[in-house]
């Protein structure tokens, strides 16, 4: 995907600024807190909030990162604020949907399969501790570079490697626990 770049100044029309970034990463922000919360109507609510964040503050963009980086950072801290959040601790939620991911297959048997390894792998990642599940997901979901995962999170490149290793022994070894991978 190609990166965003938007000019910002006095003149700028925020609310053409915001649809295009809405329309650029809305999908992959939704994506990325559902990762974190595990709700996908939760998941919605938040990228919502997330958006008018970025509304808010679009003044105040520096352009010391990519604006996709930015965006990252602030979903990414919105969701963890959620989830230390009074609301989530004290209201329960009803309904619980697992990420649908959709699966090109030859046949129905096949497209079953697919699904359940689908689903199955995607329920690993989720339940992954969070400063695993992060980079594995911007990096093999999200496709970003280790370089824009350490400063999305807030770490260094060094770190992001460490953390990328584990959590592939982690999902390996849950994996295997599962007897996911047959020969």
């Amino acid at each position: 995907m190609e990166e965003l770049t938007i000019q910002l100044d006095a003149t700028c029309d925020k609310v053409a600024i915001l649809d295009e970034l809405m329309h650029t990463y809305g999908q992959d922000i939704l994506r990325l807190v559902y990762t974190y919360v595990h709700n996908e109507t939760i998941a919605e609510d938040l990228t919502q909030e997330i958006f008018v964040k970025c509304y808010q503050s679009l003044t105040s963009y520096k352009e010391q990162s990519s604006i996709k980086t930015w965006l990252w950072r602030i979903a990414i801290n919105h969701s963890k604020d959620y989830l230390k959040s009074w609301y989530r601790r004290k209201v329960t939620t009803t309904d619980y949907d697992t990420i649908s991911l959709n699966a090109a297959a030859i046949n129905v048997e096949q497209t079953v399969i697919q699904r359940e390894e689908d689903e199955q792998l995607a329920d690993t990642v989720i339940n992954l501790p969070v400063k695993y599940r992060e980079v594995i997901y911007l990096f093999y979901f999200e496709e970003q570079p280790i370089k824009d995962i350490g400063a999305i999170i807030g770490a260094n490149q060094n770190t992001v490697k460490t953390r990328l290793r584990k959590g592939k022994q982690l999902l390996k070894k849950s994996l295997e626990g599962q007897q996911w991978m047959t020969d």
